[in-house]
């Protein structure tokens, strides 16, 4: 679901993280009730809201930010949804840090801006939360993800990255078809997060969407902590969406590892060009030097041999896309064209076929199962099953089927390729977050 969409609609060690973790059981929802608190009512933060407040198992406690006007569209909203009125942390940057002393409060789910997730989460670790759930990026710096792999081990935290594209129809339907060997052994993955931004880095201060030129103080809800990562940093600033279900096709972390990588930029024009063709060559912003490269290139290379190619692109004009391709021995499936060849399967030598017929063969269970009710859950459902796997686990105390080693290989891809190309572009090792235990995990996603 867009944005707008959304708006419309809304008017090993740690005793807690086994090696071999189970799965959480795609049950009922029970009776139970999770005491879950919000840090960020932004658009992404009440999104969650909205969706917490359609399960039954689910009480929400409070929430916390410092806009007042996002504020007061979450409290719309939970006046809409006829729940209680959770308690409010607002006025202060740090106020969230009084919302993890709430009594009894068993999970949070953080939606801020980057640069506080790192804090938000070793504060939450620290005041005994046990259950973390956030949206990427996990961190800003390699020391972040150390800091917070660290701290989550030795208290026995689960830390679950909420990204959703791994849950996407299609993407689960190709895991199924990896896992049951429809495209042999795997040689070569491609995803990336292609997706024009310019509209949302630069617009004018009045609602997510007018396409003006402004940001910082000015800007609105992204563009206000968003955009000035695009002037100060130079790397794939936001891989997961692309590494995610690729690590997962891969068993990353359960066998398998990302062992290291090589990124290259393209110069940078596309802001500069967005913001005189808007505001004229004379606009202020004119003169911001934007020091991210228009499309930032990255290859992985794996410890069973495979290779990955991810793409960052949010600066020129173009369709959104992921732009993933899985391809084996036997076949290979990429989503621009959504098409599959399977080699001996496919009717035509040498010839693309639809992939849906496939796709709907090889429909996850999940999506058979919890389909309908993923239907207004936002991007396209995949909202609901990341939020279900969340709840699911910290009501069975369980652990996460995504969890804080994975969030850290495929998050600190942000700062080894801002390393890689600062270096020029040299190949850099990246690091093993689990120490070793890689090589006897059992991937437990989707399962």
């Amino acid at each position: 679901m867009k944005r707008r969409d959304f708006v419309k609609n809304i008017s090993f060690a740690g005793a807690g993280i086994g090696l071999l973790h189970p799965s959480p059981l795609f049950a009922g929802m029970g009776d139970s009730k999770v005491r879950l608190g919000i840090i960020g009512t932004g658009l992404r933060g009440q999104n969650h809201l909205w969706n917490a407040f359609q399960r039954p198992d689910v009480e929400v406690v409070a929430i916390c930010d410092v806009d007042e006007r996002m504020l007061q569209s979450a409290r719309e909203l939970i006046i809409k949804s006829g729940k209680p009125m959770p308690k409010i942390f607002t006025g202060d940057p740090h106020m969230y840090r009084k919302l993890l002393e709430e009594k009894d409060l068993q999970a949070i789910l953080i939606a801020t801006p980057w640069e506080w997730h790192t804090p938000m989460i070793l504060d939450g670790i620290s005041a005994g939360i046990k259950y973390i759930g956030t949206e990427v990026v996990l961190g800003i710096t390699l020391q972040d993800h150390w800091n917070v792999v660290n701290a989550a081990t030795q208290q026995g935290t689960h830390v679950m990255m909420m990204e959703n594209v791994c849950y996407r129809q299609d993407v689960m339907a190709i895991l199924q078809m990896v896992r049951q060997g429809v495209f042999g052994e795997l040689i070569h993955m491609q995803g990336g997060y292609q997706h024009d931004l310019r509209g949302v880095k630069l617009n004018d201060g009045k609602t997510p969407y007018d396409s003006g030129v402004e940001f910082g103080e000015k800007g609105f809800s992204e563009a206000r902590w968003r955009t000035n990562h695009s002037v100060h940093r130079n790397g794939d600033l936001y891989p997961t969406h692309g590494i995610g279900p690729i690590a997962e096709m891969l068993n990353i972390n359960y066998g398998n590892r990302f062992v290291s990588l090589c990124s290259f930029a393209s110069k940078s024009r596309g802001l500069h060009e967005y913001i005189v063709k808007k505001g004229g060559s004379q606009h202020p912003n004119a003169k911001v030097d934007f020091k991210l490269g228009d499309v930032v290139t990255t290859q992985i290379r794996c410890a069973n041999g495979e290779t990955i190619l991810l793409q960052h692109d949010t600066s020129l004009p173009r369709p959104y896309s992921l732009g993933f391709r899985v391809q084996g021995t036997h076949g290979i499936w990429m989503d621009v064209n959504q098409s599959v060849y399977l080699e001996g399967l496919s009717a035509k030598h040498d010839a693309w076929e639809a992939a849906q017929p496939w796709l709907d063969k090889y429909d996850h269970p999940y999506w058979k199962q919890w389909g309908k009710e993923a239907e207004n859950a936002g991007h396209g459902g995949m909202d609901f099953f990341v939020l279900q796997d969340f709840i699911e686990s910290a009501k069975k105390q369980t652990n996460t089927p995504m969890d804080v080693f994975d969030a850290a290989a495929w998050s600190s891809i942000t700062p080894l390729s801002e390393m890689s190309i600062e270096l020029g572009n040299q190949t850099v090792e990246m690091p093993d977050f689990t120490s070793g235990q890689w090589m006897y995990r059992v991937n437990p996603f989707g399962m």
